[in-house]
C-alpha cells in the first residue's frame, strides 16, 4: 500500500472534478486504496451544500485520499466494497434529511419523491439509514472504525421521540454500534479523529477518540472518564429509563442539551441500561478565516457524472451562495441552531466576492444567483457582544432581540449591492429565510433586500398569527408581523414593483387548537391570502417543540393542548382549506 503523501494529495483535491466514486476514478488519482471513505443517503452533488462533499473536499485539502459511495444498495455489502477497505476509517450520513423526515408525511403516509436523488424518486435510501449503513460497512470490513455524523445522527444522539413508531428510542450511536457520533458540523472533528487513527499504533477506536470536541461515544462507567481526567463540568441527563417512563423527563434533556450546544463549555452524559453515552462539548466555531478557507476549496457544483437524471436539490443551490452558518434564533421547532449552532460564523465580504466572480465563469452559469444568506439572510456578520459561554438565554431574538447581539445592516445590504454590480450578475435573490423583526428603526436591510433582490415573491415564515401560539414557538408576533408586511408594501409600491409575500405557516403545533387555527384563517381571509406553504407540525427528533408534543407541556412544564392523533392534526390542517377555496 501507498504510503499516504499529505502534499501529494493537496495537489489532487484542487484538481480533481469529484472525489472517486469508482475503482476506475482512483487508479486515475494513483490511489491505490482510500483513507477516508464517506457513505451518504444523497446522491453525490460535489457542492458545498452537500455534506459528504464538503467533507470529503475538506478532508482532502488536509491531504487525505477520500472516497464516496452515495446511496449504496442495503440488502448486500457490494457498492461499500467498491472502493476497497479504506485505510483509517469509514464516515455514514443519512443525507441534508433525517431518513424518516425524507420518506414519510406529516401523516405518516410515503412519499413519492426525494429531491436529493437522481430524478426525484423515493426508495434510494433505507429507513434510518445511518444504522442501516453501519451495519453494512460493519459486514463489509470487519474491525474498521465507524464514524456516524450529519442531521439525523446530530438529532437523535440522546435519547429521543420517534414520530415515525411513535416511541422513544435510545441514542442512535448504540443502535448504530458506531464507534463514535459526530454531532453538528464536522469539520474540526473529522480532521482529528483522521489524525488520531494516523498517529496510533495500537489500541481499540472506541478508546482512542474519546473526548474530541462535538463527539458522543459510548463507554460503560462515568469512573473510566473521570480517571482519565476527561471530564470537567457535566450535566447529567435523565436517564433513557426514566424518559421512557416519564415524558416530562424528555423535555428536561432535551433543554439541558440545547444549553450544551449554545454554551459550549460543558460536558454532558445520559445513561442507557448498563452503558453510558458521553457527549463532549461542542466543537468550536470556525473562524472567518477558516470558514473562507472551506469555501474556497473547487467544487465543481455539478452532480457525479454517472447520474443520468436531474437531482432537483443541485439544480436548486448550484448557484446559491452560503455566507454563513448559525443561527441566533433558538425556534423550538427548528434543528438548524441545534446543529450549526446559534453562534453566526460569516465569511468575510472578499470571500463571498471571490466566490460570484467564480461563478460567472462557470460553464453551466446563466446569470442569476439565487440565493445569498444561510439559516437566516439577515444574520450575516451578527456576534454577540457579550460571553456565549455564560448566557442562558435559549434565543437571541426571543422575546426581543438581545442587546449583545448585534448586526450591521449597512455591510449587509452593500455585500447585495456590490454583488449585483459584478460583471457577469444579472439577477441576485434572498431566498433564505429572513427574520422580519431584527434591525434598527430604519430597517435597512429589509428595505433594500424588498427593493431590489425579492423577484417577484418573498418567501417569510410567521409560522402563525395566534400569539399563545407564537410564543411557544419563540417567534415574532403577530403585531411585528403585520408591522413587516407595511414595510413591504410601502417598499415595493416604492420601487414600482408588484410583489407578494408567500407565508410559511405551520398546523397542529404543540399548543395549538382548533380556535387557534380558526383565527389565522380568518386572518388571512381578510388578507385575501391563499396559503400555498402549509405544512402540518412533524415531530422531528431533538427539538423542544417535540418534547412538547410528546409530554404535552412547554418548556416551562406547564400543560398544553396537543393535536396528537391524525384525526385532530389533519381537522386542525384542513381549517385553512375553505380560505383557500374562497
Amino acid at each position: 500500500m501507498q504510503i499516504n503523501d499529505r502534499t501529494n494529495n493537496s495537489e489532487v483535491c484542487r484538481s480533481s472534478a469529484f472525489l472517486p466514486m469508482t475503482r476506475q476514478e482512483m487508479k486515475a488519482l494513483a490511489w491505490d486504496a482510500v483513507d477516508v471513505l464517506l457513505i451518504t443517503g444523497d446522491a453525490y452533488v460535489d457542492h458545498p451544500a452537500f455534506g459528504a462533499a464538503l467533507l470529503g473536499r475538506h478532508l482532502m485539502a488536509a491531504g487525505y485520499r477520500v472516497g464516496i459511495v452515495a446511496q449504496p444498495r442495503w440488502d448486500t455489502p457490494a457498492d461499500v466494497l467498491r472502493l476497497g477497505r479504506p485505510r483509517l476509517f469509514a464516515g455514514v450520513t443519512a443525507g441534508a434529511l433525517d431518513s424518516m423526515l425524507a420518506h414519510y408525511t406529516a401523516f405518516r403516509k410515503l412519499r413519492h419523491d426525494d429531491a436529493y436523488t437522481p430524478g426525484d424518486k423515493h426508495g434510494a435510501r433505507p429507513n434510518r439509514a445511518a444504522i442501516v449503513y453501519t451495519g453494512l460497512l460493519r459486514q463489509a470490513f470487519p474491525g474498521l472504525p465507524v464514524i456516524i455524523g450529519g442531521v439525523e445522527a446530530s438529532l437523535r444522539r440522546a435519547s429521543h421521540y420517534d414520530f415515525w413508531s411513535d416511541k422513544i428510542r435510545r441514542s442512535i450511536l448504540l443502535d448504530s454500534k458506531a464507534d463514535l457520533l459526530v454531532y453538528g458540523m464536522g469539520e474540526r472533528a473529522v480532521l482529528e479523529i483522521a489524525q488520531r487513527l494516523e498517529d496510533a499504533v495500537e489500541g481499540k477506536p472506541a478508546e482512542m477518540l474519546r473526548g474530541i470536541p462535538g463527539t458522543a461515544f459510548a463507554i460503560s462507567s462515568l469512573e473510566a472518564l473521570q480517571a482519565q481526567g476527561l471530564l470537567d463540568e457535566c450535566v447529567v441527563l435523565p436517564s433513557h429509563e426514566d424518559v421512557l417512563a416519564d415524558p416530562k423527563a424528555l423535555m428536561s434533556a432535551t433543554l439541558a442539551l440545547e444549553l450544551q450546544t449554545h454554551q459550549g463549555t460543558h460536558w454532558a452524559t445520559q445513561a442507557s441500561g448498563s452503558r453510558w453515552v458521553a457527549f463532549a462539548p461542542p466543537a468550536a466555531p470556525l473562524s472567518q478565516s477558516e470558514l473562507d478557507a472551506l469555501y474556497r476549496l473547487p467544487f465543481s457544483r455539478r452532480p457525479h457524472p454517472s447520474y443520468t437524471l436531474p437531482i432537483p436539490a443541485a439544480a436548486m443551490i448550484q448557484f446559491s451562495i452560503t455566507a454563513h452558518r448559525g443561527c441566533a434564533a433558538g425556534c423550538t421547532f427548528c434543528s438548524i441552531t441545534l446543529h450549526q449552532g446559534r453562534q453566526i460564523q460569516s465569511r468575510s465580504e472578499a470571500s463571498v466576492l471571490e466566490e460570484v466572480k467564480a461563478l460567472t465563469r462557470h460553464p453551466d452559469w446563466k446569470g442569476s444567483i439565487s440565493d445569498v444568506g444561510g439559516p437566516t439572510a439577515n444574520m450575516w456578520g451578527g456576534k454577540c457582544k457579550g460571553d456565549p459561554a455564560v448566557c442562558r438565554r435559549r434565543d437571541c431574538l426571543f422575546p426581543k432581540q438581545c442587546p449583545h447581539f448585534v448586526v450591521d445592516e449597512v455591510k449587509m445590504s452593500l455585500l447585495l449591492t456590490t454583488i449585483a454590480a459584478l460583471e457577469g450578475v444579472n439577477h441576485v435573490r434572498v431566498a433564505s429565510g429572513v427574520r422580519y423583526d431584527m434591525g434598527n428603526k430604519e430597517r435597512l436591510y429589509l428595505r433594500t433586500v424588498v427593493r431590489g433582490f425579492v423577484g417577484g415573491q418573498l418567501k417569510v415564515a410567521p409560522e402563525h398569527i395566534s400569539n399563545p401560539v407564537l410564543r411557544l414557538m419563540r417567534k415574532p408576533t403577530r403585531e411585528a408581523f403585520e408591522r413587516f408586511l407595511d414595510l413591504f408594501e410601502d417598499e415595493s409600491r416604492r420601487a414600482g414593483k408588484e410583489q407578494y409575500v408567500a407565508p410559511y405557516l405551520i398546523s397542529a403545533f404543540p399548543g395549538c387548537t382548533d380556535r387557534d387555527m380558526r383565527e389565522l384563517a380568518q386572518w388571512l381571509k381578510r388578507r385575501g391570502w391563499r396559503p400555498r406553504q402549509v405544512q402540518c407540525f412533524i415531530p422531528t427528533p431533538g427539538t423542544v417543540a417535540t418534547a412538547m408534543y410528546h409530554a404535552g407541556i412547554d418548556e416551562h412544564g406547564k400543560p398544553i393542548h396537543v393535536a396528537r392523533s391524525d384525526r385532530d392534526r389533519l381537522r386542525q390542517h384542513r381549517l385553512l382549506l375553505p380560505t383557500r377555496n374562497g
